[in-house]
């Protein structure tokens, strides 16, 4: 086996772990849609209402931006200002999009990792919960969230790069559309 194919393996198991979890996180927004509908008509149709449910609002919401992030990448649904990508070729798109992995997703993330740290293991640490009455127990698992999404996107920026190496050194033409 060539280290082409391990790469390349390496890549297509990342690919199918982040597609695994976007993939889930997508039935987040049925529930968070739900939910919400559900709030505002307690709300105004029999004056009810809870803090549990609207938190666990905010907590899908934080899930599928931060635990999608990944799988948007993969499939390059990102914000792009496209001027003139979209007239470059196959191999000056993937230089692009490695130097921009390279030097700044990959040291963004591994900031965002550097930072929240301990935020998130002091949270964990004192099972921190909502401030608010009622509130969910659960904070530090939303502030995991941010763990999980900068561990998520650095994994798919090494297995983008990976991908854009490929179609540079020219064994690959690459999944982009």
């Amino acid at each position: 086996m060539s280290l082409v194919d391990v790469v390349s393996i390496i890549s297509k198991s990342i690919d199918i772990i982040n597609k695994k979890i976007g993939e889930w996180v997508s039935y987040f927004t049925f529930f968070m849609a739900a939910l919400t509908f559900v709030i505002v008509a307690l709300r105004y149709g029999f004056n009810l209402g809870w803090i549990a449910m609207q938190e666990s609002v905010i907590y899908l919401h934080a899930a599928v931006f931060l635990l999608g992030s990944a799988y948007t990448l993969q499939h390059d649904g990102h914000v792009r200002v496209d001027v003139f990508y979209r007239r470059f070729s196959q191999k000056r798109k993937a230089l692009v999009n490695l130097v921009g992995t390279l030097f700044l997703l990959l040291p963004i993330m591994i900031f965002i990792t550097w930072v929240s740290w301990h935020y998130v293991i002091e949270s964990w640490q004192t099972l921190e919960s909502s401030r608010e009455s009622g509130g969910l127990p659960f904070l530090y698992v939303l502030k995991s969230f941010i763990l999980l999404f900068s561990f998520t996107m650095l994994l798919q920026g090494i297995s983008e790069a990976i991908k854009n190496l490929l179609i540079l050194s020219g064994h690959s033409q690459g999944a982009r559309k």
